[in-house]
Parts: structure tokens; sequence; C-alpha cells
């Protein structure tokens, strides 16, 4: 890979290469007509560039000894590949020298590739490369090449870019719109992408496309005829082109008569680009331009992002016609690419392949790993093309004969299923509803078995796509499967659902290596014949050894355990915790699996509950000994048989915290001897030991090793009479499991919300901060009623608002799912409109509009008549009324949720729950896959209905894929953050460096992690002092945000802060402003104003106005900010007290003392109380309050002295202090997180003096502990890792200043 100094290269697929159009949702950036100031990367300086692009270097060769992944984070081991690279000149006709950033490793055909790609040389198709005169070979790598050095110039010979720095912007009014305004009502859509007016596309040509004369007759192909254009320029001349083998010229040929011979001016052209410059004086112009300005544009908002995002709104296009792109979509759309021989690509071959290129080293890993995420990625995208083909109807099925909802289909060599339950298949686990979520489940499973990546164990290439309320299934075809029966090619588990099984020794040798990291029980099953078969995955996971010979898994849709709560089973009670929450709960079908995020926490749970049972029993043992040392015989301590749920404190044995804590390495020290087996432990810690396994679930009696078994409770499957107890004891794990999730995550996650941990700001985000602790959607209501009844309850509003807005749309979603299905290809916009009518506008009875009648024929009418109105008519859509909808929607919710709504249409909502029309309209277009036209709604006109059907543009697919990792740029860049929490900003700041290459190298230039990264860049040279640098990579930060995320996701939200923040900081002021304005009316948007995070967004935007002397605007924001903060941290919390702080700066700045007093009192009463007299915090303050009164009474005397004498009182010139940038800067980074903590060249040599000795300390007790350690077996819980926050937070160079906060 090959990097241009002005542009990254496109790790884009091929077919998604080209930009897509508004349409399809690839918008450029909406900020770019208001920021031309944050422009800095156009900058025409190699130097700063080749720093730039440093982000996308490419793989190097490391020949430094390797570390495994898992020591990275001790900092010391980690390996920082050198920079290897170079930059040649590269001089091509007719454009001015450019330079170029290469890597030795490349070949000359990657430089070739760059020059095909770039805009300024992009018609060169047939050129070679020469240095010194000689011509390069296209493979040879460069580092072989003779005399290829740094500078070396190299030319191109055909066979037969410079940049403006952006300016700052004039000094702009600091108004913001009306809307933007705190406590504003209207919440308008149209500035979501804001539309420049004046612009026209530049038209070079009329009409480019191939000629009715293709293909060339055979005496014409003998004269090295390729093909024949039709071209009509932009002054309306008609012309023909031939493509020879020789160039490009104009023929004679008309519309109506072929005349291949060349017409005048006999021009021969190497590039067709010259000719038609030849030709159209227009075009000449027009290119030039139109070059101009794409180079312009930054290259992150033109690269084409891996997997597609779309918008769920879009301006209204003009549809001008372009011959190209209509031939573009049909030769890709109707199914040719199976017939195109060679065409088609073997995706499952790919993807196996990819998977089983060579590991051992970094570069290796890299290439293996950017192989897999190319594949993936390519894969997705045709996945997705062919879903909407067979819902379209573009695909024919390989079974036509039977009815539509069995049909399968195969196009491009992938397979199709619709999530219908066809055969009876799901008959027990609850027909087509078990049907729709089994693809989830299976893509689960197997992005959970990729991630476990062992070698020898293959899963198939599964997508997921909703597109039009169908579910389709993509996955890669496992050769030689459709040659042969199912029954037959199966030889490891079940296809009918346990009741026959069989295994494989391979599969269980195979499935083995995934059962730790998984938690996957080996256990035994009965067959129909009684025999017990020994599995180790469940049942229904089924193994076929394809026709290359590879072991694959598929179906893996039960791969972790079954969530009891959802799942009743006569005769089964669950524990108290679940009773008490109203569980079981009969769910609409049986498949209902717990998340491995809680399977992980609840074993992480059992681990430290294990530890505290060995460890208050050897103490108890210890107790005993002293008191006498025979009376306890076998270790039977009383705790052997306390309930696991109720953990007695460790501190029950008399000793203090530490002695609790030395327990424990006691516990640990004892369990790795007793694993190791070397028979030194005593038989009294065996016991202690075995009776902590034993309490805590554990499958082995020697060491902590919890596992699930898949099976238990599923239909169908019987156990041998052997494994009764097991059974037994994995039915009780599962019930522990489910009440942990009630009475352990979803009060944590609530406690989290409180002390606000998480800050969800829509209901994308909530469902994330949910899945990430292992609890389910389904379980939302629960999450609810807990937020209900918490006494944080005000604290928790935004919590509840966004819940209730995610439980109305993701109910609605449902009912929208089948109502669609029942909706023909022609009424689809009318059906759509009408729904979101029902759903949405406040007009009592919407109507309806059925497809136009107008074009039916009169034979037809005639028939109409007679026929009984609605019958297989397909519109009992048109019947549907808001009142019906929302009474739906309760239900909906009682049934899925177990919440009760009390609405019964949305106005009610909206006024009950606070809620937002504009927000519900957002959340279901991007659960539904529906865009709309980018326009002022009036939602609540009781007059008109809010959407017609011309507000309708598209609906897309939405899609579930697998989403392959960078392992070891992960590590890298989890390590340089552990490096920044201790305080080593420059080593931090080299680490996520290293990390963020990788990053480029694996997933190219468009990511969600590499947008992590930059932001993490970012800040680090933010508080290094480097504000260029900054600006610089959160800029990119927020272009890919935009692109990778959506303009208004609340991940782009923050980007966009962080970059206001930098802006300010480098003195561009408007754009600070711009950039805030920007954030806050996306937020309210996506939420609204009452959530904490508009606090931090209010005081921002208030310090940059006061910064900029807009006192009364200032206060507007400053105190909207407080009392957002009084409502969410509480009135006596800091953030409080600060916030009090902030608006008396600005009333003293305004020189209204009083309330400037009463303001700054308020704060200096909460920090005195909460951090008492002494504090530096409360001292400021008392200072600052003096200082205050004090121009208070200046200015009181000076009011009475004009009231005495008059207006020629000698008065001197009052000082009204204008708030400097510094200061106001210094509060932003207060407020935003960064503390700056000035230490004098002493307290650093201490600081150093002291690092340098927990240094030595470490490395002595490191190589103590190598040299004592037996083998381990434990994984260490998480929190365990013993030395990460021991460092104090400091800077290790005294150039760079600290960070805290």
């Amino acid at each position: 890979m090959v990097i241009k100094t002005d542009e990254l290269p496109a790790a884009a697929p091929a077919d998604s290469a080209r930009e897509p159009s508004s349409q399809a949702g690839g918008k450029g950036r909406p900020g770019a007509a208001e920021l031309p100031s944050v422009m800095l990367l156009n900058g025409d300086c190699p130097e700063s560039l080749k720093k730039e692009e440093g982000a996308a270097e490419p793989p190097r060769e490391n020949g430094l000894n390797e570390t495994e992944p898992g020591e990275e984070t001790t900092g010391q081991e980690v390996i920082v590949i050198q920079d290897t690279g170079f930059s040649v000149k590269i001089l091509a006709p007719g454009i001015e020298p450019f330079s170029l950033q290469v890597s030795p490793q490349e070949m000359v055909q990657e430089i070739h590739q760059v020059l095909m790609d770039r805009e300024d040389t992009c018609h060169r198709t047939c050129f070679s490369l020469h240095l010194d005169g000689n011509m390069l070979d296209h493979f040879s790598e460069l580092r072989s090449v003779e005399g290829l050095q740094e500078g070396s110039v190299l030319r191109v010979v055909e066979d037969s870019g410079k940049r403006k720095k952006g300016l700052e912007m004039d000094p702009i009014d600091c108004t913001p719109p009306e809307y933007i305004l705190p406590g504003s009502r209207e919440r308008p859509l149209c500035p979501l992408q804001p539309q420049n007016r004046d612009w026209k596309p530049l038209q070079c040509l009329k009409v480019l496309t191939m000629s009715g004369w293709n293909p060339p007759p055979g005496n014409r192909r003998m004269h090295g005829d390729l093909m024949y254009l039709f071209v009509i320029t932009a002054e309306d001349r008609q012309v023909s082109i031939t493509a020879s083998t020789r160039g490009f010229y104009l023929n004679q040929s008309t519309a109506y008569h072929f005349n291949p011979k060349p017409a005048s001016p006999r021009f021969l052209s190497h590039s067709l680009v010259e000719l038609l410059n030849q030709i159209s004086p227009t075009f000449k112009k027009n290119f030039a331009a139109l070059q101009k300005k794409r180079v312009q544009r930054h290259p992150f908002e033109r690269i084409a992002t891996p997997f597609q995002v779309y918008s769920w709104t879009a301006p209204q296009a003009e549809h001008a016609m372009d011959c190209v792109r209509a031939e573009d979509a049909y030769t890709s759309r109707l199914g040719y690419e199976e017939h195109i021989p060679g065409q088609t690509r073997d995706w499952n071959e790919e993807l196996q392949t990819t998977r089983e290129l060579p590991r051992k080293n970094l570069p290796e890993r890299l290439l293996r790993e950017r192989a897999i995420f190319k594949v993936h990625s390519d894969f997705t995208a045709a996945a997705t093309r062919g879903a909407m083909a067979v819902i379209d109807g573009n695909v024919m099925a390989i079974n036509p004969s039977e009815e539509t909802k069995m049909q399968m289909f195969i196009w491009n060599n992938i397979f199709f299923s619709l999530g219908f339950d066809v055969r009876d298949h799901y008959k027990d686990f609850g027909g087509d509803v078990a049907a729709y979520v089994a693809p989830t489940n299976d893509l689960n499973g197997v992005r959970t078995y990729n991630a476990v990546d062992v070698e020898g164990l293959y899963t198939l290439g599964t997508v997921v796509v909703d597109y039009r309320g169908y579910r389709v299934t993509a996955q890669s075809i496992i050769p030689g499967i459709l040659e042969r029966d199912q029954e037959q090619s199966v030889i490891y588990g079940s296809i009918d659902f346990g009741k026959t099984v069989v295994s494989h020794p391979r599969y269980l040798e195979l499935l083995e290596r995934t059962s730790r990291p998984l938690k996957i029980l080996r256990h035994r099953v009965l067959n129909d014949r009684d025999e017990e078969v020994e599995l180790c995955s469940s049942v229904e996971c089924k193994g076929i050894i394809g026709n290359d010979g590879r072991h694959y898994i598929l179906d893996l849709l039960r791969t972790f355990p079954p969530d009891l709560n959802f799942l009743p089973v006569p005769g089964e009670a669950l524990p108290e915790e679940c009773a008490r929450a109203g569980f079981p709960r009969a769910h609409r079908h049986r498949l209902c699996c717990l998340r491995q995020e809680l399977v992980d926490a609840f074993v992480e749970h059992r681990y430290l509950l294990f530890m505290k049972l060995a460890a208050l029993q050897l103490m108890q043992q210890k107790a005993s000994k002293m008191e006498s040392p025979t009376s306890l015989e076998n270790g039977d301590a009383p705790s052997s048989e306390s309930k696991p749920e109720d953990p007695p404190a460790p501190e029950a044995g008399g000793e203090e915290e530490g002695g609790s804590a030395s327990g424990l390495a006691k516990v640990k020290e004892l369990a790795e001897t007793i694993a190791s087996d070397d028979g030194t432990a005593d038989p009294r810690s065996r016991e202690v030991i075995r009776n902590a396994c034993k309490a805590v679930g554990s499958i082995s009696s020697t060491a902590f090793d919890v596992r699930f078994n898949p099976d238990i409770f599923s239909p169908g499957v019987r156990f041998p009479e052997s494994c009764q107890e097991e059974v037994r004891d994995q039915k009780q794990l599962l019930k522990d499991a489910a009440a942990f999730l009630l009475s352990c995550q979803i009060p944590g996650l609530v406690k989290d919300f409180t002390d606000h941990a998480v800050l969800p700001m829509d209901g994308a985000t909530l469902a994330e901060v949910m899945r990430q602790r292992g609890i389910n959607m389904r379980y939302l209501g629960k999450v609810l009623d807990l937020v209900m009844r918490s006494p944080a309850r005000d604290q928790l509003d935004h919590i509840y608002k966004i819940g209730i807005g995610e439980l109305i749309t993701r109910s609605a979603k449902h009912i929208f799912k089948t109502y669609l299905q029942g909706v023909e290809l022609s009424g689809l916009s009318a059906a759509i409109s009408h729904f979101l009518n029902c759903f949405l506008s406040s007009y009592p009875n919407p109507v309806a509009h059925l497809p136009a009648d107008e074009l039916i024929s009169k034979k037809r009418n005639r028939r109409r008549r007679n026929r009984p109105p609605g019958a297989a008519d397909n519109t009992a859509w048109a019947v549907m009324t808001p009142q019906e909808l929302w009474k739906n929607i309760c239900q909906e919710a009682k049934n899925y949720f177990d919440f009760s709504l009390e609405c019964e249409t949305v106005d009610q909502a909206v006024e009950t729950y606070g809620l937002q029309k504009i927000t519900l309209l957002r959340e279901i277009s991007l659960k539904t896959g529906i865009q709309i036209l980018l326009k002022e709604y009036s939602f609540d006109s009781r007059h008109k209905p809010a959407f017609t059907e011309e507000d309708v543009l598209n609906i897309f697919p939405v899609v579930k894929h697998v989403n392959p990792k960078a392992s070891d740029a992960f590590h890298f860049f989890q390590s340089g953050q552990a490096k920044v929490q201790q305080g080593f900003l420059k080593e931090g700041c080299e680490l996520i460096n290293e990390a963020l290459n990788l990053f480029n190298n694996v997933y190219g230039a468009m990511h969600v992690e590499i947008c992590a990264c930059l932001r993490l860049l970012a800040r680090l040279h933010y508080i290094m002092g480097d504000y260029a640098e900054a600006l610089s990579n959160q800029q990119k930060a927020v272009l890919m945000s935009e692109r990778v995320m959506g303009i208004e996701h609340p991940n782009t939200i923050q980007e966009y802060m962080h970059l206001a923040l930098y802006c300010f900081a480098s003195s561009q002021l408007s754009t600070a402003l711009s950039l805030l304005y920007r954030a806050r009316y996306l937020t309210l948007l996506v939420f609204g104003e009452d959530h904490p995070e508009m606090a931090l967004l209010d005081n921002n935007i208030g310090l940059v106005l006061h910064g900029v002397m807009e006192y009364d605007l200032s206060l507007r924001f400053l105190e909207n900010a407080l009392a957002v903060s009084t409502k969410y941290h509480g009135p006596k919390s800091l953030k409080v007290a600060l916030s009090h702080h902030l608006v008396a700066r600005v009333y003293e700045s305004k020189a209204e003392f009083r309330s400037a007093l009463q303001h700054e009192k308020e704060g200096y009463t909460i920090y005195k109380t909460q951090l008492g007299e002494d504090h530096e915090k409360t001292k400021e303050s008392s200072e600052y309050l003096k200082c205050l009164t004090q121009q208070a009474v200046a200015l009181q005397r000076t009011m009475n002295e004009i009231y005495r004498n008059g207006s020629s009182a000698n008065i001197p010139p009052l000082k009204f202090t204008a708030p400097s940038m510094a200061s106001v800067l210094e509060q932003l980074n207060v407020i935003n997180g960064i503390l700056f903590i000035p230490l004098s060249q002493k307290d650093l040599e201490n600081l150093k003096a002291e690092v340098a000795r927990r240094q030595q300390l470490q490395e002595a007790s490191r190589n103590r502990d190598k040299a004592e350690e037996p083998m381990a077996t434990e994984p260490e819980p998480m929190g365990a890792s013993e030395d990460a926050g021991a460092q104090p937070p400091v800077a290790k160079d005294p150039s760079s200043p600290n960070l805290q906060g």
C-alpha cells in the first residue's frame, strides 16, 4: 500500500468504491460549509503531510523479537516497529511533480495503482515508470530496484497536485439561530444536512455511452478496434469515438451509418480525456475545474467506508440522465453476475483461505487480519445487494414450485433463505417467531467462534438482512452440500433437535479447544436408540465436512445457555429474586439465550466468590489451629454449606481488611499449587478448595472452572441416567445465572446510570450499554421499572425518556414488520407514509392513498366491479387507524417488554413521557431503514397529515454482520491507554500512534476503532501542548465519525465538542462556536434539552461566548447548564458549585455584583460542606468572594459620588475586566476533564526518583515471581491485574504537563 501526500489509500470494496449518491446516505460532511477554517490538512507541506499520513503506514518488517499479545500491558516489553519508508518524486506529463511516501516491501505495481487512483493522473491507464531512463518491472519490489532511494525521481512514460491552505474565516456574528437557544421548542430538520443552495454541478459532457455499433465486427477487430463510444459534448456536437489498441480517435459513424474510418481532425490521443479536451472547450475547462475541486476535499470525505452507512434523511435530488449509471445498474442488478464466467467470487473459499493464512509473527498476523477484514466487508456488501434483489423479486428461486415463504435462492455464490418456519422445523420453539430470531442467534454464535479463532474449525460467512419487513439470511455455501442430502452430510450434532444425534472424534477435539473460552461443558445426551452420544456444543450445532475437507460447524443458534427467566419449565422453580420480579414469563419463542457478556460476568462474579469463601475457610482453620490444634478434623468449615448467593463477608473471621486481602493471595497460591497437582498441598487445604469449588458450582473439584451445558431445558433432548447429578447442578447454575442478571447486572446498570458513569443519548447507545453488561433488550421493561422505583428517580429522567422512546419504537417496529409484508411494491411509499402518519401525526384520521387507479385497463375495470372489495387485494394495510396502531403498540409493549404504557395517541405519549416526535421519527427510521425527504414536517397539525407518499424516498436494508477485529492493534491501543492512565504520556502517545498504524493496515483508512484512536491521540497532543497536531487528528476523527457512525450519532456529537475545544485553543473562536452550536442542535434533535450532557455543552458554549464578550447570550447558556446540573447531579454536587462560579464570573464582567456574589456564595457553601474549610477549592472561592465584595463596594462608592456631585464628579474609571482567553481556556479544560498540575523542577525530580524506585521494586518482585511461579491455571479476574494503578499519575519528562481527570 502506497501513501499519497494528498490522499489516503482507499480501503474500499471495489463495488462500493464509487461515491454513493446522497440517496445512499454516503453524505459528505454537513459541517463542511461552515468550517473552512479547520481545513488545516490541505496545507501544501510534504513534511507535515508525512506526519499526517503516518496514519496509514504500510505493514513493516519487524526484525525485533516478538512478544506475546498478553505481555504488552507492562510497557517495557512493547516493541515499536521502526519506520523504514522513504519518499520519491513523480513526474507525470501535464501536471506538477509531486512526492509520494513508499515502503521498500511494496511493488512497483502499487505506485501504478496510486497514479490510477489520483484525480489528476487517473485518466492515464497505460504507462510505465522509468528511473534514470530504465523502465521498472511491474512486479519487482522497490528494495530490489537499483539506485532507488529517498528523493529519487520516477518519470511516467506513456507506452503506446497543489492545495491551498484553508483561510481563517472572517469574524462572524456569534448569535446562534433561534432554534438552538435554551428553552426553544422548535426542532427543525433541515439544518441536519445543510444544503448549499447556489451549488450547481459542473457538466462536462451531455452524454457518454457505449455506441450501438458495438462490438466491433471481425475485420475491424483485426485493425485493433476494441470498442466504440458515443459522445454528445456540452456544445451539442455528436461524435463517435473508436477505442483501439493504439489510442482513441474520432470515426465517421453516425447514428444510422457505420463508418469506422478516422474523421477529421485526425488526432490520435493516448487518453480519452485528451481527445475530449481537443474536441470540446467546455469539457476542457469544466473537467479541470472538477478535478481541482475534488482534490481540495479531504480524502476522508471521498474514501468509501468498509460497511455502508445509510442516512435516514436525504435532500431532494435532481435525477439527471446518466447512461453510464444506467448500464452499471443493470449489468449488476439482474443477476447477470452468475452468467459471466470467471467473474463470480467463490465466497466460501475466500473466507476460509484467509483464515488459514499463517499468524506466527506480527507482519503475518497483519496480513491475515487485513485479508479477513477485506473479504468480510466485500461479502457483506454482496450479501446485502443479493438480499435486496431476492426480496425485490429479481432472483429466481432454486425451488420455484414451492410457496414463496419456503423458497430459497442462490445468487453470486451466496445462499439466501427467508426467516419463516419452513417444514415446521421450529414447531416446538415458537414457529415463525423462532425462525425470525434464529438467524441473529446463529450470527452471534458465528461471531463468537470466529473470535476464538481455533485452527481447523470453520464457520460459514453469515449476514442477516432485514429489508421491507422480511428477514433474509445470507450464507456462504459449503462445497458439495448442494449435491447431497443433509442427513448424509451431518456427521456431528442433530438435524431434528435431538432425536437422532451423532458425534465425531475430530469435532469433539476441535470444539474442546473452544469450550474453555466459551464456558461450554462437554456432556453426553441420549439419541433415539437410547445410546449415549458425547457432544461439546448444543445438539442443534451441526458438523459437516465439505468437499474441500474442511470441518464446518453451522446452526450455532444455541451456543449460549438458555435464559430461564423467559423459559417456564413445568416443575422447576426459579430462585426468589426471579419470582419476586415476576419471572419466569412465557416469551413468544423458546430460543431466549443469555448473552456472552452475561456468562462472562457471571463466571467472573463466581470466581471472586470462590476466592472469598476459600479465604474465609483458611482463616477459620488458622483461628481454630490456634485454639486447639486437633479440633478441626476434616476441614468442614461451616461456610462450605453457605449458599453462593449470600457469601459471608471476609471480615467474619475477625480479621481486618488487610487480613482478607492476604487471605485471598494465599488462596490464589493454594489454588495454583493444587491445580498443578504436585502433591505438595496438605489434605486440609485441598478440602478448602474442594468445598469452595462445590459451593460455586465448579465442574472440577481441584480448580475453579465454571461451564454451562447449552442443552439443559432444551425440548426433545434427553440425558443418560449416569449424568443426573451433573444435570441437576447445571440446572441450578442456570437458575443462579438468571437470578444474577436480575439481582446484580440490572441494579448495577441502574447504579451506573445514577452515577453518570455511562451517558446514553439515544436508543442505540442505550441498547449498547445494556448489551455490554449482558442484559438482553427484552429486559428493557424491567430496567425501566427499576429506574422508576429508584430513590434517585429525578437524576434518571433522561434514561427513563430514552427507555420509553426505545420501548415505543421497538414495539412499533415489530408491528411495522408484519404490516409491510402485506404491501406490494407499487404501494410501498403510500403504505410507509400512512404508517408514519398513524404513528406520529396529530391528524385524527389519515386516509391511505392506494396506488393510482388511472393506469388500470378498461377490461380489468369491468372485472373488478364484480369482485367483493378487499378480496386478496393486498391493501389490508390501508385500513389502519392511529387509534388501532397505538392500541397495538401498548399491547406489544405489555406482551414483549412487560411494561404498561399509558397513552392512546402519539400526543398523549409525548405529553406523558416528555418525548419529541422528531426523535421518535429518527428512531423508527433507523430501526426499519426508512429514508425520508429532508424538509420541515408539521406533526402537530390537526388539519392535514404530516407525511405524503412523496416524502418517503427509499427503504434501506438493516444489516447485521460479523466485525473482524485487529487484535495486535487493539493490544497496542490498550497498552497505550494504560500508559496514559499511569501518566506516561509520551510512551502512551507512541503506543497509540503505533496502534493507529496497525489499525490502518488492517481496516484501511475508515473504521470506528481508528476514530477512537484519533480522538485519543488528539487529546494527548492537546495535553502535551501541540494544538495544531491535536486539531489535525481531531478533525480526522470528526470526518470519520460522520462517515462511519452517521452525521447525528451521539459519538459524532462528542467529536464536535472535542474539536471545538482544540479550535478555541488555536484561537479559531468563530469555528469553535459553529461546532458547539452544531453539537447542541444535534443533541436537541437526537434527545432534547433535558440531558446531563447538555450541561457540559452549554457550559462550553457559555464560556466561549464569555470569552468573546457576549455576556447576555453567555448567561442564557450558563444558567441553563446550572439548572440541568442541579437536576441531574443534585444541588450539593461539585459540578453545580463549578456552574455557580462560571455564572458568577459572567455577572462580574457585566458589573452586576449582587447576582455574582449570590452565585459565588452558593458555590462556596457547596465547597465548604463537601470538601471542608481547608481545601484549596474552598479557599479559592473565598478569595473570589472577597474580591467581588471589594468591587461591589467600589462601584457603590462611585455611584454615590455621582449622585452627590452630578456628572461633573471627578471619578477614576472603573476597571471592568474582560476575561482573558487564557482564563477562559483554563475553565474550558476544567469542565472537559483536563487538569494541568503545575510542578516545580524539584517536584519533578522527586517524582522521577519515586517512579524509578517503584519500577525497581516491580522488577525485583517480577523476577521473584518468575522464579517461584508454578503452572498457573486460573484466568485472573478483570480487576485483579496487580499493578494497574500503582504508578503515580505523572508525566515522565519535564516538558509534558500532567493529566488527571
